[in-house]
């Protein structure tokens, strides 16, 4: 309740005077200007960067506004095409500050536990729709009523207390700012709602925005309420419509009842955060329980009364559930917030009614093995004694000493990299690793985080609180390397107040060790090399004075502790001051003289030579504990007379740490091993150990309780499962462990090793049982060549298997001790030269085995004893980055697979349906290796930088067992409790007509009864009565009320949508809310994952000044579908490669490429009167919908944009009077549109309750479209009444001897006749007027993804790659043979096996010839008159890695990922031959120089991802040499000039020097070792002023800025270092590792100069004399480089950048142009020898320019 003064509501601006500028505060543009709309004066901010020009309430942050209001109401309009931001400080009553922020900046809802970002998306409902983000041009006044109180409920469970304060960013108008616990709605006047009985408040008066008379407020003026109405509702769906002057809420519980809302702005704004949530607990006395919905007797029928209408919610079934995975929407007018929260369903129950739920998250995170991370140094002591803190990696542990019992502070997102505690245990700072550094300040007892600041240090190394906790004192670096101390207020934290940056000091000494005094918090020390100093704040000044150290000066000083004292006694203001050196010295520090009072040097006992190394230091009141280098931790009185007491420990100690209660010092190694020493009984206790490496697999053994790990530190380790405590470990030096798995049954484990050998071992004897090597066995087959990525053995005991990186599979026998191999299978493991572990997984009935392979994007299951392959399960689109890294089966039967994936998540893969459900798990902050089941089912095990153990919150036995459904977007029964979604009534819309059309004509054999058009439109608006239908959420299913028979749902046997000409009742149905589902077709679009970023401005030439002309564009995209049109009467030709529409003439080959596209185009389609192409791109990250252009064929120009689908269009069709064009959406959008090609505006909108395949407008009716789908066909009807037309909809099922086969692809033949394609390779035909299939025939193995006819021929194109002609012409007549036509009457003329799937395909009337094209990439001539396939457009289909060009440009050569060399003839761009070596990759390529031999003789060599290279004849195509010189994949290769010796360079920054005529390597580089090679170039040395002698000069880049120039004469084997370049790398890019390439290359205008780009401070290149030692210019770029290519004929460069362009910089005018064109990263630049050409690649697509000359 607001207090007094407050009611019934405050203006804000008003009390706190804001036009005063005395409690208020304004930066940047903030001005008062005059607003026509409302007639009055508001205030405007705006500006280019928002947190520079804001309005803020009140003045400072240490105030507060205390407005206790429930509801705040700000009137704001944004600024057209600007982003704008609104914070809020939320006060709760736990006196915990959260920030509130609403910006169009955010794309996603993030929450923190003191921060929640929504983000406000802009929708409009136009064609030309603006981006979303941007607010469009006729943004109107918003009404933002914001619910504080349940904003905090719903979000974070907390309750309300008050508002802070407000700011305002820029860019917006303000009019002013509301608070009040009154529901005002501004929509609504006295009068209409005295009359209407509602019990809604009325705006007051000064609230009010002017509505003219006679005129609607929701005209003119938008209106959001978020939240929900209801503070207990946690799924709310509101359904708008865009035209008709009704809303249809559906909540799970009302308290007010819904009232009218007039809707008639197509603009739509949307607030939608996207989280898992989970239902909100408090313990507020305020909230009540949640209420039973209203009785089904409820009238809820349409109400055809004057506005406003009443609406009321009801349901059918008290007990009915809503599934809170719907939408969390608000919505007035068409302003929209929303919030989805999948997975979490909420129960609308009666009180004997009950039902459980998966909890949210599955996994709870019970116990860590591990410790440290980022450093070892960090242990603490709780207050009593009675646990420790200390981080592991991310994650944060207190360890309670006597229970083992562990507590988590989760949230950090990096490595932890200091920890400090306060003296009462009250709170507890932490800093992680990844630049800046994060701070978080946590509640200690309750584990909450109470603020989240980032520091202004760029690493934090030191944190210290002050002995209250009201201070905390950090040190660290800034990014030039300095020492920065900053000292933060933090008494305000706990009250719900900020932390408070009181001073920084940037310091020019070391500082390792960071102390504040327990009694005098103003006062603090520090130590570093060569310095202790002392610190004192006064104010908010931090100042520092050196202590005369005299001769210790030189001294390095590692800790320092202040002496204790009892609370009773006086001790001066700064107590003794102790520090510890690295040479054994303790100094005792005076503060108040500021001296070293005396030293004291430690030596160890018995041993009089140099002092001992000191690490840490901790002192109490009787005792000194040091640790030092040598592994003791030693016990000295305070006056360092002799050794109390020694503990001996593995490894260097990195700090100490007394206990309160001075018995016991706690300690830790840099082995990673922390426990205690307790100095009364002197025992010592471990309560933390860790493998110092990345763990790389694990076993656990059932019976006995056990748990083994190997890691890259060389250890097997094995440890109790209960305790978490470490039982064994055995360090093996000479070969490294990197895969282990128990034996079930006898007391063994079994080890693999880097090298090939598998060893077993006893627990028992502790001796090797069986050994396996690489070596070739006497008596049996050889094992393994390559690192074992795994082993396994089958829980029955009788099998075990183990795989190598070679991709090897063994299995051996264990019924005996022998463990004989029994069979080897190569290749079928997935390859990789870093072994992955748990790649091998088998089921609990030792029946099935699973594996990664033989890609990573494959899941592959065989039969345990035979071996046999039963399934391949692919586990994510063909290019997508993420890929398998390890399998395991999960304790249900049959099964379901718990995979880690390479982006450090985890997913679960159903064995039987393929479906795939993904979890991230919070803490690993290095990829996840390993994971696995613990033997009793109930926690997960994930090992990677530590090992986690997991609970599983969901026991197997409860979790509900879904039955299959037939396809994934099936409609969800309504009636079923088990899917346990609910069944309500809505009023049906009005403004659908209820009188039929007497004109209408439906398919003979049905009732009649159809449903009208979902959507309808007029004059370029979209008419929607169910809003819900356009909305982000769940489609929603309407149909008619079970009131007579025949009336049957959506996919049911000949199932129609119905409606009569009298008002009825209507209901809903909701499908679950989810990550759709790809569908199990290939038909569907997917492009392909791009690492690209898009650019922000791109500066096209002058036209007519353009340095570059593009020429010809190589490849053919084989991931689009329908993709390529071929029309033979008028010869055009059109295909998309990328963003491109390429059209070529087939005779000549010239080429013409339409630009515009932003994203990569999915589909064509061309017009009947081939005058206008359609086609469509997919929605990128930076657009909110896909592009439609329509290209005028003559003029070659796009002659219009339309939008509508917002993820890609699946398929385009124009009607046969090119009058209509449709577009369907694909499995995500959901959407078939219709478009007028009149005035191009969109006719209709209709959402698809299930994914559909394809669609064709029917040739012979232009007002009939066919829809195939999942088990149904759809009949779609054109309706006209005047200038409105709408689509009316019929459906029938698939014949039931296709058993469950969808449908896939759709063709008309004759007249009546349409030809379906299934997915099990049936044919159907269809009889249209009828509405009946007559026919059926197996026609392929696959599914059929693409049909064609023409008079009496189909062509049926499938994922078989099979392409079949077959003979129709008795088709017409067997439709009148009703059940008895026969198959037998359809005949296969031909058949041709191309070389992928067929996804497009266009033949000529006779069918005699045609253009196919493949997935391969590949665009093939057919004749069935000849029987023949011709390539005619060729590409490769993954990445290209090189070009390359013969000497007189007559042939280049590529090369790519799918192990393929290509030559092509630089003229016409065709194929001339292929080299394909299988199961590898090429990764770099040379062509021969001129000088090696005539031309006849060229050569190319070729590196390979095996550490092979192979060199190539061109005349006689055939492989000349191979050659096996390095170990690791080769990245660079060049021949010497004079073509005799060939330089290769690997990933491991090897460069070999090998001679092919000898097939020797003669020598080894080793300058460049640890990081990868990216370029060699061998050139002719000119210059003789070099100083070097040698004919060859030739350079060597590595991926770490290092260039290294070498002159060198092969045939003397002479070679010599000229020059050594390293450029730096900025320290925040060093660590995150995600750096661009280093490129180099000599200039060929002037070899003396060598051009180099890579990461710098600044994205430049530079021009390096090769003379003068030193760079001599630079040029300036957009962005980092990506490629580079210097022209030989002028002075031109080429650069590419990952924002899909390319750059031409005149070297000598020093002017740039850009071009776009390509759809990914250009990674790949190369002129041709004569600068006439330039080759750019992005990705597989190859894009030849032609240089023009200025």
């Amino acid at each position: 309740m607001a207090e007094a003064w407050q009611h019934p509501f405050l203006n804000v601006f008003r009390y706190f005077r804001v036009n005063e500028w005395k409690r208020s505060s304004k930066e940047g543009d903030v001005a008062v200007v005059m607003d026509k709309t409302l007639k009055g004066s508001v205030y405007l901010i705006r500006g280019s960067v928002s947190a520079n020009n804001y309005l803020q309430l009140p003045r400072t942050s240490t105030q507060s506004l205390g407005l206790t209001g429930r509801y705040l109401y700000v009137l704001f309009r944004p600024l057209p095409a600007k982003r704008f931001v609104i914070h809020l400080d939320v006060t709760t009553q736990d006196s915990q500050v959260i920030r509130v922020s609403f910006s169009n900046f955010f794309k996603e809802f993030k929450s923190s536990a003191t921060w929640l970002q929504f983000p406000f998306v802009f929708e409009t409902r136009t064609p030309r729709r603006v981006l979303a983000g941007m607010a469009p041009p006729g943004a109107c006044w918003t009404f933002l009523q914001l619910d504080l109180h349940d904003i905090l409920l719903i979000y974070l469970s907390r309750c309300y207390g008050h508002l802070k304060s407000v700011k305002l960013c820029a860019n917006l108008l303000v009019k002013n700012l509301y608070t009040s616990d009154l529901n005002f709605d501004p929509g609504i006047t006295v009068s209409k709602a005295q009359g209407a009985k509602l019990p809604i408040i009325p705006v007051p008066r000064e609230m009010a925005f002017p509505v003219p008379k006679g005129e609607s407020w929701h005209d003119h003026y938008i209106h959001i309420r978020f939240p929900s109405d209801s503070p207990q509702a946690t799924s709310e769906l509101v359904w708008t419509n865009s035209s008709s002057p009704a809303a249809v809420i559906l909540e799970s519980v009302p308290q007010l009842p819904a009232h009218q809302v007039t809707l008639s702005k197509p603009l739509q704004y949307r607030m939608s955060p996207a989280i898992q949530m989970p239902r909100p607990q408090t313990s507020c006395p305020a909230l009540s329980a949640p209420r039973v919905l209203s009785e089904a007797s409820q009238s809820c029928q349409h109400s055809e009364g004057s506005c406003p209408a009443d609406l009321s919610v009801c349901s059918r079934d008290s007990s009915a559930w809503v599934e809170a995975s719907a939408v969390h929407t608000v919505v007035r007018d068409s302003q929209r917030l929303t919030h989805k929260s999948t997975g979490m369903p909420v129960a609308l129950e009666d009180t004997g009614s009950h039902k459980h739920f998966l909890p949210d998250p599955v996994l709870r995170l019970k116990r860590i093995i591990g410790f440290g991370g980022h450093s070892t140094k960090w242990a603490l002591w709780t207050k009593d004694g009675a646990a420790v803190v200390y981080p592991c990696h991310a994650v944060i542990v207190v360890l309670h000493i006597s229970t083992g019992e562990q507590r988590f502070f989760l949230g950090h997102t990096d490595k932890v990299s200091a920890l400090a505690l306060d003296r009462n245990s009250l709170l507890l700072a932490s800093a992680q690793v990844q630049p800046p550094s994060v701070v978080r300040l946590w509640d200690f007892p309750s584990g909450r985080c109470l603020s989240l600041f980032r520091s202004p240090m760029y690493a934090v190394c030191s944190l210290s609180f002050s002995s209250s906790g009201a201070l905390l004192c950090g040190v660290g670096r800034d990014h030039q390397g300095r020492t920065v101390v900053v000292a933060w207020g933090t008494e305000q934290v706990s009250l719900g107040g900020e932390v408070v940056a009181l001073s920084k000091v940037h310091a020019d000494f070391d500082v390792q060790t960071f102390r504040v005094s327990l009694l005098d918090e103003t006062r603090m020390a520090s130590c570093g090399q060569g310095s202790i100093r002392l610190w004192r704040l006064r104010g908010r000044t931090l100042r520092s004075c050196p202590v005369d150290l005299g001769e210790h000066c030189g001294l390095e000083f590692s800790d320092l502790a202040f002496a204790q004292a009892l609370d009773s006694c006086q001790v001066p203001s700064i107590p003794t001051l102790y520090v510890c050196s690295r040479n054994g010295h303790i100094l005792e520090v005076d503060p108040q003289r500021m001296a070293v009072r005396c030293t004291h040097h430690l030596l160890p006992t018995g041993d009089p030579g140099p002092g001992i190394t000191i690490n840490s230091l901790s002192v109490s009141l009787t005792a000194c504990a040091v640790g030092c280098e040598d592994g003791y931790l030693r016990l000295w009185p305070l006056d360092f007379s002799s050794v109390l007491l020694e503990a001996e420990h593995e490894g260097p100690i990195s700090s100490v740490c007394i206990s309160p209660n001075g018995l016991c010092v706690l300690s830790t190694t840099s082995s990673s091993h922390l426990g205690f020493l307790d100095i009364p009984s002197r025992e010592y206790t471990v309560l933390a150990c860790s493998h110092m490496a990345p763990v790389l697999a694990l076993s656990t053994e059932q019976s006995r309780g056990q748990l083994a790990t190997v890691s890259m530190d060389h250890t097997v380790r094995i440890w109790d499962l209960a305790t978490l405590r470490q039982l064994y470990d055995f360090t093996s030096c000479d070969e490294a462990p990197c895969a282990i798995t128990f034996h079930p049954t006898w007391p063994a484990v079994f080890c693999g090793f880097r090298r090939g050998a598998i060893r077993a071992f006893s627990l028992e004897s502790t001796g090797v049982l069986v050994e396996h090597t690489c070596v070739p066995q006497p008596k049996g087959p050889w094992c393994h060549q390559g690192a074992i990525i795994d082993l396994l053995v089958t829980p029955d005991g009788n099998f075990l298997f183990s795989s190598c990186c070679q991709g090897s599979l063994v299995q051996y026998s264990c019924s005996n001790s022998q463990c004989h191999v029994l069979r080897v299978a190569a290749n079928v493991v997935f390859q990789d030269a870093q072994p992955h572990p748990n790649t091998l997984a088998v089921s609990r009935d030792s029946r099935l085995l699973a594996f990664v392979g033989p890609s990573k994007c494959t899941v592959t299951v065989m039969d345990s004893a035979s071996l046999n392959e039963l399934l391949r399960v692919s586990i994510g689109t063909l290019d997508s980055l993420d890929s398998a890294v390890a399998i395991c089966f999960g304790p249900t039967s049959p099964g379901h697979l718990l995979v880690s994936t390479s982006s450090n998540k985890v997913m679960v893969l159903d064995a039987v349906s393929g479906r795939t459900v993904r979890e991230v798990y919070i803490g690993h902050s290095e990829p996840v290796h390993a994971v696995a089941f613990t033997p009793d089912q109930q926690q997960v095990l994930s090992v990677g930088d530590a090992i986690f153990l997991w609970d599983v919150l969901a026991t197997p036995e409860s979790i509900p067992r879904a039955s299959p459904a037939h396809d994934a977007g099936q409609l969800e029964d309504v009636t079923s409790q088990a899917r346990g979604l609910p069944l309500q009534q809505i009023s049906m819309p009005s403004h659908i007509s209820t009188q039929p059309d007497p004109h209408f004509r439906p398919p003979e054999g049905t009732d009649g009864t159809f449903s009208a058009s979902e959507e309808e439109g007029c004059c370029g608006e979209i008419h929607s009565p169910t809003e819900l239908l356009k909305s982000p959420g769940p489609p929603v299913f309407v149909e008619k009320e079970p009131s007579g028979a025949g009336d049957k749902a959506w996919g049911a046997a000949s199932s129609s949508w119905q409606y009569h000409g009298h008002p009825s009742t209507w209901s809903t149905r909701e499908i679950k809310a989810q990550i759709p589902t790809r569908p199990d077709s290939y038909k569907h679009f997917t492009a392909r994952y791009k690492a690209f970023m898009q650019a922000k401005n791109i500066s096209c030439p002058p036209a007519g000044g353009e340095q570059l002309r593009l020429k010809t564009v190589v490849g053919y995209s084989g991931n689009g579908r329908a993709n390529m049109v071929w029309r033979p009467d008028t010869g055009f030709f059109a295909y998309t490669c990328g963003r491109l529409v390429v059209v070529e003439d087939l005779h000549s080959g010239a080429q013409q490429h339409w630009l515009g596209h932003p994203e990569e185009i999915s589909t064509l389609a061309l017009s009947h009167n081939a005058q206008v192409l359609a086609s469509a791109s997919c929605c990128g990250s930076d657009a909110a919908l896909c592009q439609i252009r329509l290209w005028d064929v003559p003029g070659c120009l796009c002659q219009q944009l339309i939008s509508h689908h917002d993820s890609a269009v699946q398929a385009l069709a124009f009607s046969p009077d090119d009058t209509f064009l449709v577009t369907l959406g694909d499995y995500r959008d959901l959407t078939l549109a219709l478009w007028s090609m009149a005035t191009y505006e969109l006719v209709s909108a209709n959402r698809l309750p299930e994914p559909m395949h394809g669609v064709a407008f029917n040739p012979w009716d232009a007002g009939e479209l066919i829809c195939v789908g999942p088990g149904a066909i759809t009949f779609w009807f054109l309706q006209q009444h005047g200038a409105d037309i709408s689509l009316q909809v019929h459906q029938e099922p698939v014949p039931e001897e296709m058993g469950l086969a969808e449908l896939t692809s759709l063709c008309y033949g004759a007249a009546r006749l349409l030809y379906c394609g299934s997915s099990t390779g049936q044919v159907c035909v269809w009889d249209t007027g009828a509405g009946r299939c007559f026919l059926v025939w197996e026609a392929d193995d696959g599914e059929i993804g693409l049909l064609v006819c023409s008079g009496s021929r189909l062509v049926s194109g499938s994922n078989t790659r099979r392409l079949r002609l077959w003979a129709v012409g008795a088709v017409p007549e067997l439709q009148y043979k009703g059940s008895s036509a026969r198959s037998t009457s359809v005949f296969m003329e031909r058949e041709l096996t191309l070389d992928g799937a067929i996804v497009s395909a266009s033949f000529d009337s006779g069918m005699d010839m045609g253009v196919v094209g493949t997935t391969a990439g590949t665009l093939w001539y057919i004749s069935w008159t000849e029987g023949t396939s011709t390539r005619l457009i060729s590409g490769h289909r993954s990445k290209v890695n090189e070009v390359v060009f013969s000497p007189d440009e007559s042939y280049c050569a590529t090369c790519g990922e799918d192990g393929s060399v290509r030559v092509w003839s630089l003229a016409s761009m065709e194929l001339v031959v292929q080299f394909q070596v299988l199961n590898q990759s090429c990764l770099c390529l040379a062509w021969s120089p001129p000088s090696c031999g005539h031309p006849e003789q060229q050569q190319v060599v070729a590196g390979y991802s095996d550490g092979t290279l192979r060199v190539f004849s061109i005349s006689r195509t055939a492989m000349e040499l191979k050659m096996h010189p390095h170990r690791s994949a080769l990245t660079a290769i060049a021949f010497s000039t004079d073509g005799q010796t060939i330089l290769s360079g690997d990933k491991d920054g090897l460069v070999a020097v090998s001679r092919p005529r000898v097939g020797m390597t003669f020598r080894v580089l080793r300058d460049h070792q640890g990081a990868p090679i990216s370029v060699i170039q061998s050139t002719y040395k000119e210059y003789v002023d070099l100083g070097v002698e040698g004919e060859d000069l030739w350079l060597a880049v590595s991926e770490d800025q290092r260039v290294s120039v070498w002159a060198s004469n092969w045939p003397e084997n002479h070679c010599k270092l000229l020059d050594w370049l390293s450029f730096p790398v900025p320290a925040a890019l060093e660590t995150s590792g995600l750096l661009p390439p280093s490129l180099a290359t000599f200039c060929p205008w002037d070899l003396a100069l060598l051009v180099y780009v890579g990461f710098g401070t600044h994205e430049e290149v530079a021009f390096y004399s090769l003379r003068q030692k030193q760079v001599v210019e630079k040029i300036m770029l957009p962005s980092c480089a990506m490629s580079l290519s210097l022209s030989p004929g002028a002075h031109l460069m080429a650069v590419g950048f990952s924002e899909c362009t390319l750059s031409m910089v005149d070297c000598t005018l020093g002017t740039t142009q850009e071009f776009a064109g390509h759809d990914d990263v250009v990674h790949l630049c190369r002129f041709t020898p004569s600068g006439r050409l330039l080759f750019t690649v992005a990705h597989s697509e190859i894009l030849v320019w032609e240089v023009l000359s200025p």
